[in-house]
């Protein structure tokens, strides 16, 4: 089953919000963020300011998966990460 990308969002401020809640955050959950953003990047539905942000998100993924340390990584993101969750709200 293919979620539609209102699913998409949602799913992808579930893993953001539980990584920052829980200061961990795994390789394979960085991956499923990696993929969720790809397709939602594609998705010509998807509103430009949003698209910035989910290409900030991927980028922060990318580093997740090579932190040696993943809750400094989290740490570090943190003010971002809210942000994205309020943009991901917004356009929801």
């Amino acid at each position: 089953m293919q979620l539609n990308h209102e699913h998409q969002l949602m799913l992808l401020k579930d893993i953001l919000s539980e990584q920052q809640s829980e200061c961990c955050g795994t390789i394979s959950e960085y991956e499923q963020l990696e993929r969720l953003i790809q397709s939602l990047l594609a998705n010509d539905a998807i509103h430009d300011h949003l698209k910035q942000s989910l290409k900030n998100i991927y980028q922060y993924s990318q580093k997740g998966k090579n932190s040696r340390d993943s809750a400094q990584h989290i740490t570090e993101y943190d003010q971002h990460i809210t942000n994205w969750i309020e943009d991901l709200n917004m356009f929801s």
